[in-house]
């Protein structure tokens, strides 16, 4: 399944560091990824892909933990709505 992962909150050092990791940790693979610094905000969106043995509740848990731990917005979503959204 793929899905769109996004990271939002102030910049500091290792957050692509830590949220690779997590995904990795969790068999969670990273096909497509964007970042940029808007006035020392960052922001960055991944297209990701998860296994059929990966829980998608699992992941979104996980990360949404990793993001009260750092103090960054960490959101992840099925494609499926954003594919169902264009076909409106």
């Amino acid at each position: 399944m793929k899905a769109i992962l996004t990271v939002i909150g102030h910049d500091h050092v290792g957050i692509v560091a830590k949220v690779s990791t997590k995904l990795a940790e969790l068999n969670v693979n990273i096909i497509d990824i964007s970042q940029t610094l808007m006035h020392e905000n960052f922001t960055m969106m991944m297209m990701v892909t998860l296994d059929n043995s990966t829980q998608f509740d699992t992941v979104q848990k996980e990360l949404a933990s990793l993001g009260q731990e750092t103090g960054l917005d960490i959101r992840i979503q099925r494609q499926e709505i954003f594919d169902a959204i264009q076909k409106l």
